[in-house]
């Protein structure tokens, strides 16, 4: 098994993922100037800065894990000859470290900011109010998607590097 080829596929994949929440932070910029220049009643006018708040983060999250995971591409070779089982040892590390992140940021708040939202609608009435909870709750399900999508693929490498520990 090549684990530097399975390291440098995974995190090709990392960088997908990242592609993709540039790709909504994008989205949810576009939709914000939408709702700025096409914006005819209160409601739709109220969309403006929650949308544009919501697509600078998630734009921030794509950028943070486009960079650094780019910068990784090219380390492992040099990471690997150096010192092989200190090599998997890291990654085994900083794979359990991100699963665990994952087990609590994206599988127990994310839903619980999602509900939390979802139940405060029908409470509030001000437009900009229920903006923010209905985008509050759109960027939320970006994320879990594309986490949840992450964190498959993560317990998948975490099971390679585990065999390639072994041996």
């Amino acid at each position: 098994m090549d684990i530097v080829k399975t390291a440098t596929d995974w995190t090709r994949a990392e960088i997908l993922s990242a592609a993709f929440f540039i790709l909504f932070g994008l989205s949810f910029l576009l939709a914000s100037l939408g709702f700025w220049q096409l914006g005819r009643i209160d409601m739709a006018r109220a969309y403006v800065v929650p949308m544009l708040v919501a697509g600078t983060l998630i734009l921030i999250i794509g950028l943070g894990l486009f960079f650094p995971s780019q910068a990784r591409l090219t380390s492992f070779p040099a990471a690997y000859a150096t010192d092989a089982a200190g090599f998997i040892a890291e990654e085994i590390a900083r794979a359990d470290r991100v699963l665990n992140e994952y087990r609590i940021a994206v599988f127990k708040v994310i839903p619980l900011v999602v509900a939390v939202c979802a139940l405060a609608i029908p409470f509030f009435e001000a437009p900009i109010w229920r903006a923010s909870l209905i985008t509050t709750v759109a960027m939320m399900a970006v994320i879990l998607v594309v986490d949840t999508n992450a964190n498959a693929r993560l317990e998948g490498y975490r099971e390679q590097l585990a065999l390639a520990d072994k041996t």
